[in-house]
C-alpha cells in the first residue's frame, strides 16, 4: 500500500525522529512506512491522520482489487 507519510513529513520540515517521537513510534517504524515494508495498524493510522490533520484515505492510497 502506498502512503504520502514522507512528502506530509517534509512539508513540515520533520526528520523521521521527530515525526517518530510525535506519533510515539520508533523511528524504524517510520523508515517501513515510508517505504512501503510495513502497513500501519488502524490505530496508528488514525494517530498519523490526526497528526497531519488528513482522513486515513489522504495518506494511504489503497487500491481495489478488481478480480
Amino acid at each position: 500500500m502506498d502512503n504520502r507519510i514522507q512528502e506530509l513529513r517534509k512539508r513540515k520540515k520533520l526528520s523521521q525522529e521527530e515525526l517518530a517521537e510525535k506519533l510515539e513510534v520508533t523511528r524504524q517504524t517510520i523508515i517501513s512506512l515510508e517505504k512501503g515494508r510495513y502497513n500501519a495498524s488502524l490505530i496508528l493510522a488514525h494517530r498519523i491522520a490526526r497528526f497531519f490533520g488528513l482522513a486515513i484515505e489522504d495518506i494511504f492510497l489503497f487500491e481495489e482489487d478488481s478480480s
